[in-house]
């Protein structure tokens, strides 16, 4: 006799039960899925399939648990004719959520409705598009969609004072309404918000980014005694003066000026404190591999005198490249109190190198007419032909004198 020990029935089931185990598991995976959506909003642009049109709301999936809806009239050209189709993807704002429903909007201001959606985007924080009309008092006069006017103050247009108004007059900008008051008649825009926000990106990005070493491009904001302001998108550095060349720079704005692009090395990030610095000089190429082929002791070089100082006077031989002359080989032999006897900044001079200290990167200086000019001096003590001739005369009268006594 045969013993069955499996059951038919106990498979069919027991594949039910799985069937079902499978289901709850695609449901529960399918929430947790839900559950990990990052959550949008308000302001928040996505790119949006269209999965229906309808002649009200166009529905759309935003990949997120809810319909997205969008009022058709947006999708509308001048004619009334639509500009998209069931499948296209468009990019739209997020507005508002409301039970399953996601409220978006592509633009704001747009259509009869315009009024009502700019106080949305004032609630909900949307950027609005705007167009800057004309300069007016403390501010700017600026044309939103729907032609809709606010006013945008001079504080509000940039993230730094702007010098002359007139540049921003009849620009496209996107501003962040932070008034609206009197059903739209009284509406104040803010372009330095959205101006804030993307540096406060940039600053995300850098912080996962820059570090020491790295050649960035910037932009100069201000320039001080000690050195400039540099901004490289999303944060602001210190270009100190001792960096900004290997010549010495005794004013910036000879070199700098605001408003000036320029590519600096990163010297140091200190995120806690927010401090950052950088360097020009370290971009540029070293003078001192010149010295040792070009430069090199006992060669004589024509230089330019650059600074006078109670100890001697620094020579530039090339860009970059300076050289001390010591006072005590200054004054042809004789002692002077100050270099400024004798020379003057700006003056050509030809000079040999008496030494050279790598480690210290220092250049000892000679005039070159200093050996020449002792070998002179040694002959003009020797008695001159003038001398001589002198000598003679006198033997000559002595002679004279001998002859009529």
């Amino acid at each position: 006799m045969r013993l069955f020990t499996e059951d038919p029935m106990n498979d069919e089931n027991n594949n039910i039960d799985e069937e079902f185990e499978d289901e709850g598991s695609f449901a529960a995976m399918l929430e947790e899925s839900m559950a990990t959506k990052v959550e949008l909003k308000p302001g928040q642009k996505v790119d949006a399939k269209v999965l229906q049109i309808g002649e009200e709301w166009t529905f759309l999936d935003v990949g997120q648990k809810g319909e997205g809806v969008l009022d058709t009239k947006e999708l509308l050209d001048t004619e009334g004719e639509l500009t998209v189709a069931v499948g296209d993807t468009v990019g739209a704002y997020f507005l508002s959520r409301a039970g399953g429903e996601l409220k978006f909007t592509t633009r704001i201001g747009g259509g009869a409705s315009g009024t009502a959606q700019l106080e949305e985007a004032w609630r909900s924080g949307i950027p609005v598009d705007g167009r800057v009309e004309k300069e007016i008092k403390g501010g700017y006069e600026v044309k939103l969609p729907g032609g809709v006017r606010a006013f945008c103050p001079y504080s509000q247009m940039g993230l730094r004072r702007i010098d002359n108004p007139e540049e921003v007059i009849e620009q496209s900008l996107s501003f962040r309404i932070s008034q609206f008051s009197e059903q739209g008649r009284n509406i104040v825009v803010s372009h330095r918000a959205i101006l804030e926000e993307e540096r406060q990106q940039q600053r995300e990005q850098l912080k996962q980014t820059l570090e020491p070493g790295m050649v960035v491009k910037g932009t100069v904001t201000n320039i001080r005694d000690f050195g400039a302001f540099v901004d490289i998108g999303g944060l602001e550095g210190l270009l100190p003066i001792s960096e900004v060349s290997y010549s010495r720079v005794e004013n910036l704005n000879d070199v700098l000026q605001v408003g000036q692009e320029l590519e600096v090395a990163v010297k140091s990030c200190d995120w806690e404190k927010d401090r950052f610095s950088f360097s020009l000089r370290d971009t540029l190429a070293d003078p001192w591999g010149k010295v040792g082929s070009v430069f090199t002791e006992g060669t004589t070089h024509t230089g330019t005198v650059s600074r006078l100082v109670p100890f001697g006077a620094f020579v530039t031989l090339d860009e970059g490249l300076d050289g001390l002359i010591h006072i005590s080989k200054l004054g042809e032999g004789r002692r002077i109190k100050h270099p400024k006897e004798v020379l003057m900044v700006g003056q050509q001079l030809q000079v040999t190198i008496e030494r050279i200290d790598r480690d210290e990167r220092r250049i000892g200086l000679v005039p070159a007419s200093e050996g020449a000019d002792e070998t002179q001096n040694s002959y003009s003590e020797q008695p001159s032909s003038a001398s001589m001739g002198t000598l003679g005369d006198l033997l000559k009268a002595s002679l004279d004198k001998k002859r009529n006594g």
